[in-house]
């Protein structure tokens, strides 16, 4: 049994990814090809806003939303610890500082009270210019962006959602990607919509940040490639890569119906035994992972592997624990709710293609 099946995801769309790769090969355009923009308007049609910009990746796509937002030393920026590295990464890459804040105990997510006391808590300390706020959709559940928005306006702070597991969720029917000022996404194979290397795409309404965006993407070009109006990065998704995303995007509507009927599945036979995640009224997930809690993770994990079920814990270790971060002094007890997920939480096969 594989944890995530990208094999028989292939035999199924085998003949349509053949033909887009050939068809690529056949134009020869490698980079910047004419599948990056056909992707590109599909993208933005899916998610529902005016522009997506895709990148080589879910990190340079973060990146490239600290660029565009003018984030820098001397600013902070608040941002879940229990996450990915990628999602604090990205702030100090930029020079800021990554304020974390704890989760909800119920969603996983990170925590609207906890976040305003960290904020009220930083103004107060009056050594960082607050900035913005990176949510991040865990494990395919779209953050409570209706609270982070408020929470982002009261404080004047831009809010960027993180996507990377969330793309294909929504909050009462808006879908996860149209969140906040700006929004990014993963095309790593694993995620919900994953391509056959790296790959990544920033999502936005607002036409300067997209224009800037095209900008910083390819080292900061101007209307003529040769001309550098700013410093940027190289950053694109290889066209070969954007074939391939056009035709599971295609077929992504049917894999989420699968993901869910497995999810379902899995809450009505679990409940009870774990805990099981919880999704509030008016959210869709995309089950990036399906998670659960147990006091005794690593009994239960070893229950699952005697039978062939192999089993993934995300995350072990919190932002706050990392040794990249060890320098912001902060404790185990600053994070309750998170330490205790870290402990706890594990995760059980979901995917496409999964048998229910």
């Amino acid at each position: 049994m594989q944890f995530i099946d990208l094999q028989a995801q292939y035999q199924h769309l085998k003949t349509r990814i053949d033909k887009r790769i050939h068809d690529v090969l056949d134009h020869g355009q490698y980079i910047m090809g004419p599948e990056v923009f056909e992707l590109e308007d599909k993208l933005a049609e899916y998610v529902g806003v005016k522009h997506a910009i895709t990148c080589a990746n879910g990190t340079d796509a973060l990146t490239l939303c600290m660029m565009v937002l003018d984030v820098k030393a001397g600013d902070a920026v608040f941002c879940p610890t229990f996450t990915f590295f990628a999602t604090a990464e990205a702030i100090a890459l930029a020079g800021a500082t990554p304020v974390f804040v704890d989760s909800d105990k119920d969603t996983f997510n990170i925590c609207p009270k906890d976040l305003e006391q960290r904020i009220e808590q930083t103004i107060k300390a009056g050594e960082l210019n607050i900035k913005a706020i990176i949510a991040v959709d865990l494990f395919g559940l779209p953050a409570n962006y209706p609270e982070l928005e408020r929470i982002a306006e009261k404080y004047k702070l831009k809010l960027i959602e993180d996507a990377a597991q969330g793309f294909g969720g929504s909050i009462n029917g808006q879908r996860a990607g149209s969140f906040g000022d700006i929004a990014t996404t993963s095309f790593f194979p694993a995620k919900p919509l994953g391509c056959y290397g790296d790959g990544g795409a920033v999502f936005t309404d607002n036409d300067e940040y997209a224009e800037l965006l095209r900008s910083y993407r390819v080292h900061g070009k101007g209307s003529d490639k040769y001309d550098n109006v700013r410093i940027g990065i190289n950053s694109r998704l290889d066209t070969i890569q954007a074939a391939i995303l056009l035709e599971k995007l295609a077929e992504f509507p049917q894999e989420l119906e699968v993901r869910n009927k497995a999810a379902q599945k899995y809450n009505e036979e679990l409940k009870g035994v774990y805990k099981t995640p919880t999704i509030p009224r008016g959210y869709t997930s995309s089950w990036a992972q399906y998670t659960l809690a147990s006091k005794d993770r690593d009994i239960q994990m070893q229950k699952y592997k005697e039978q062939g079920i192999p089993t993934m814990v995300y995350y072990r270790t919190c932002m706050h624990n990392q040794s990249a971060f060890k320098f912001l002094n902060y404790s185990h007890v600053d994070f309750p709710v998170a330490t205790t997920l870290s402990k706890q939480v594990f995760s059980l096969p979901i995917h496409g293609y999964i048998n229910v």
